[in-house]
């Protein structure tokens, strides 16, 4: 019998999504549907129909998100119960950030962004170490601390959107709104994913690469925080009070994160690929995943990246649409989306069409990622035009 053919079979054989459920997963939907209604109940007086639309989208999204990734739903029991505790020791008086302990040091959207910025970094250098020692306890350490970072760091952006209302309810806002917002999300949506990949393929040897450019975005996020005090609550600007921004800008950050894990794991495609024509038996050749297992995960980093960026780009031009009146306006912003759009379209045309692999693609996508970050980050910097409000 032909591998192929084992390969059909054993999806035949497989029960269905349902049938593999256990009373766990059940309990899960059980808790998300709660908290869905709670919202709802206690807080649709403050909700437009678009964010009743949101919540209630949102909650079956979540459930199937724990039910095919089991390591999700932790992670979500974590930051609701830290989030909830940050709520609770607030009690309606913004001024307790300075005197509650637990908020001083532990669960304001503050410290909690400074616990996820270190525990990054020391889960870069931990991956590493692991890396170089081949120590399994090494590496699982590493993945341990992502995690612990993950928690904090989405514990953050939850606390600061509650901090924004206590602050003053007509500054209240979802946390994505500037730079320092977006970055602490890049950080989470690129480290969440990095995970799945992890569990998927049951290999941490990446993990250094792909959190080398999360660290850099902290690096970035404790400058912009320090020297620029970046971290303050600031009232929107009026073209960011639109239901738009909270669909818009996370789907953005899917495809850059996406974008970012690929560069990071074709860097380390690369050194193996070196590695093993120059030493067959080194340490790249040897500690490094296979460059079938990386050129796997780095198609469909890009695929899912695209599909994101692209929802992305049509909900800007309908955001556009409502806000200056036209989809599209050859703005720099946009051009550069467009940019980006066109850079991995081209490459997965390429790896369909032509079945191009290995190297050159693997130099393509890093290439496509400093073309990303001069979209996100340079077009602030150099040039000016509609979306001027997200300067440095």
């Amino acid at each position: 019998m032909s591998v192929q053919q084992e390969s059909i079979d054993s999806l035949i054989e497989q029960p269905g999504l349902f049938k593999q459920l256990k009373l766990s997963d059940w309990l899960w939907a059980l808790v998300v549907i709660a908290g869905t209604a709670y919202a709802l109940m206690h807080y649709h007086v403050n909700m437009d129909v678009y964010e009743v639309g949101i919540l209630a989208m949102t909650a079956p999204a979540i459930i199937a998100q724990g039910w095919y990734w089991k390591a999700f739903q932790p992670y979500s029991i974590a930051v609701a119960l830290l989030s909830l505790l940050g709520i609770w020791l607030y009690d309606g008086n913004y001024a307790s950030a300075e005197s509650v302990f637990g908020l001083k040091y532990l669960v304001s959207s503050q410290s909690a962004v400074m616990w996820m910025s270190a525990l990054f970094v020391m889960a870069t250098v931990t991956y590493f170490a692991g890396l170089f020692t081949n120590n399994t306890f090494t590496l699982k350490t590493a993945s341990a601390m992502t995690w612990v970072a993950l928690v904090m760091g989405l514990v953050g952006l939850m606390v600061r959107w509650y901090e924004s209302y206590l602050i003053d309810p007509e500054f209240g806002h979802i946390p994505v709104s500037n730079l320092y917002e977006v970055f602490i999300l890049f950080c989470l949506i690129t480290g969440l994913m990095y995970l799945y990949y992890e569990g998927r393929h049951n290999n941490r040897s990446l993990g250094g690469f792909v959190l080398l450019v999360i660290s850099a975005a902290v690096a970035f996020l404790l400058w912009y925080s320090f020297d620029r005090e970046a971290h303050k609550i600031l009232p929107l600007v009026p073209a960011l009070k639109s239901y738009w921004m909270k669909i818009h800008v996370p789907a953005n950050f899917v495809g850059y994160g996406a974008f970012a894990i690929a560069a990071m794991v074709s860097i380390a495609y690369l050194i193996k690929e070196r590695g093993m024509r120059l030493k067959p038996q080194g340490f790249a050749a040897t500690r490094l995943p296979s460059l079938e297992m990386m050129d796997e995960i780095n198609y469909k980093a890009i695929a899912l990246g695209f599909a994101f960026f692209t929802i992305a780009t049509i909900l800007g031009a309908m955001w556009a649409a409502e806000a200056w009146g036209g989809y599209w306006s050859w703005d720099p912003k946009e051009t550069w989306a467009l940019i980006v759009w066109l850079n991995y379209a081209a490459w997965l045309h390429l790896r369909f069409s032509k079945g191009w692999r290995g190297v050159p693609m693997a130099w393509w996508a890093i290439v496509g990622l400093f073309i990303t970050l001069f979209a996100f980050l340079g077009v602030n910097m150099f040039l000016s035009g509609l979306h001027s409000y997200g300067e440095l």
